[in-house]
């Protein structure tokens, strides 16, 4: 079974947030917007998306 991705694309600045979402969205491989990152589909990439909903979208 190939594991499942998500690839989710920054849509809102990381700034006058607060440092733990910045930090979020490095650990998501994101850092300008528009940028797009796809990544394995697991619980924590998940709970990580969902702390940054407001500055990112999931790409289908």
């Amino acid at each position: 079974m190939a594991d499942k991705t998500v690839t989710v694309e920054q849509t809102g600045s990381p700034i006058r947030r607060e440092a733990s979402q910045r930090a979020t969205l490095v650990g998501l491989g994101l850092n300008k917007i528009r940028r797009r990152s796809t990544l394995t589909d697991t619980p924590s990439v998940r709970g990580m998306i969902e702390k940054v909903k407001h500055l990112v979208r999931v790409v289908e």
